[in-house]
């Protein structure tokens, strides 16, 4: 989020101030997540589609955005084929119910403005629910009672993150402030003024709290607060780099706390098993640095993800035992709600409550999804800048 305001920004004529705690941009949550490029598939849980009318016009735009900003297609970092999404037998939305939404989603991107400039999954296609056979050779869990194939798609972050970087090393309109904890505004006399360490005596017309872990610490200090309970989550997955090609799908179990398999290009995997990754599950402020999981709790991790998704894929085991490498790492998920997954009744499954909120010229933005931050970032500069 806040490298693609700042080359928005810069780009227009602005001078602009990228602050970052750590040595380089991209190098935690935004690097190590799946990227999936919602379109509002997902959220089956929020049967009134306020969570898939919030994302749709984010993942239409995401493709065109990135490689504006970065000056580069991105074609070589998207999965290759349609994600699958199978129903579980204990997920909080039936079979019946999953379908009518997967419907009702699609009706509402094919009737977007954008819907013809989302060229990363199957165009117009709809999405399919599959027959007993093909299902079958997804997998033969009795877990399974249902699969659609969706026109969604994800990118490798990690790819993305370096040529984020490399655009901003070239903008020699951003000043590039890096490791710099940022722990306070204050305003004065028309200006800001950062609080930070090491110290700033820097004074900006305008702020953008773009921070992720951290952002409604740095609110609440700097004396806004928008009063809502949020969910911080740390979660650990699997980034797998196999030793040779391989025909895992790219899916998700889904609703509720189960697990997601991509596969960006045949040997490049992300691997994650929700209840073996999730590190920390809180609603109190998160101040604090990623943990550092050590390694009994990655040797945990990678026993424990291989042992979830084993039962409906079971090729996982022998693929991670002959990878290349696999790294266990991964980020904060923060959004506004709390309650399990697993319970149908919890807010996390309704997800439409992100975007940004201002008083005067500071701006605090929720970038709710790593796909609705390049769309965003787009707004805050429109508004700054006309």
């Amino acid at each position: 989020m806040g490298c693609s305001v700042a080359l928005l920004l810069a780009r227009r004529g602005a001078r602009v101030a990228l602050i970052d705690e750590a040595s380089v941009p991209f190098a935690n949550a935004s690097r190590w997540n799946e990227g999936k490029i919602h379109l509002g598939y997902l959220y089956a849980g929020d049967p009134s589609l306020a969570t898939a009318r919030k994302l749709v016009p984010g993942g239409l735009a995401f493709k065109s955005i990135v490689e504006e900003l970065i000056g580069s297609s991105i074609d070589d970092a998207i999965t290759r084929v349609d994600d699958i999404y199978l129903t579980h037998r204990d997920s909080v939305v039936d079979a019946p119910s999953m379908a009518a939404y997967i419907d009702k989603v699609t009706d509402l991107i094919h009737d977007h403005p954008d819907a013809q400039r989302h060229m990363l999954g199957s165009g117009d296609a709809r999405p399919v629910r599959m027959t007993a056979r093909e299902l079958s050779a997804v997998t033969s869990s009795a877990q399974i009672v249902a699969g659609f194939w969706t026109p969604e798609r994800s990118v490798q972050t990690s790819l993305l993150a370096d040529r984020f970087i490399q655009a901003v090393d070239a903008e020699k309109r951003i000043e590039k402030i890096f490791n710099c904890r940022v722990e306070g505004i204050a305003e004065s006399a028309g200006v800001w003024n950062v609080k930070s360490a090491p110290a700033s005596d820097t004074a900006f017309d305008v702020i953008v709290n773009a921070l992720w872990q951290g952002r409604a610490a740095v609110d609440t200090v700097s004396g806004f607060n928008d009063g809502e309970i949020w969910s911080y989550r740390y979660r650990l997955s699997l980034f797998v780099k196999t030793s040779q090609s391989c025909r895992l799908p790219s899916v998700m179990i889904a609703t509720g706390p189960f697990g997601d398999i991509k596969n960006y290009n045949g040997r490049d995997l992300y691997l994650s098993w929700y209840p073996a990754g999730l590190v920390v599950d809180s609603t109190k402020v998160s101040e604090e640095d990623p943990p550092s999981p050590g390694a009994e709790r990655e040797r945990a991790v990678l026993r424990d993800t291989i042992a979830g998704l084993m039962e409906y894929f079971p090729d996982v085991p022998d693929i991670v035992e002959n990878a290349e490498s696999v790294k266990i790492v991964g980020g904060w998920v923060i959004a506004p709600g709390s309650g399990s997954l697993a319970d149908p009744a919890s807010s996390l499954h309704r997800r439409d409550r992100f975007g940004v909120k201002r008083i005067g010229s500071y701006y605090s933005v929720d970038t709710g999804k790593y796909s609705t931050a390049p769309w965003l970032a787009r707004r805050i500069a429109d508004e700054i800048l006309g």
